[in-house]
């Protein structure tokens, strides 16, 4: 059993590294994708960008 935390840790770590940043990205005015422009609270202006954000995000790492 001690075996299976061990190498939770790992995955989770390796998880972390997988998801993209765009959580810790400073609000600035506009969207992170599209550019299009939006409140001082928001990064992304709907789901389709935040994905398509990712999905960058993961094939130019």
């Amino acid at each position: 059993m001690p075996n299976e935390s061990v190498m939770a840790e790992p995955m989770t770590a390796s998880a972390a590294r997988v998801m993209p940043t765009r959580l810790s990205l400073p609000a600035k005015g506009s969207c992170w994708y599209c550019e299009k422009p939006l409140d001082s609270v928001r990064r992304f202006c709907g789901k389709d960008c935040a994905d398509s954000f990712d999905e960058e995000a993961e094939y130019t790492r």
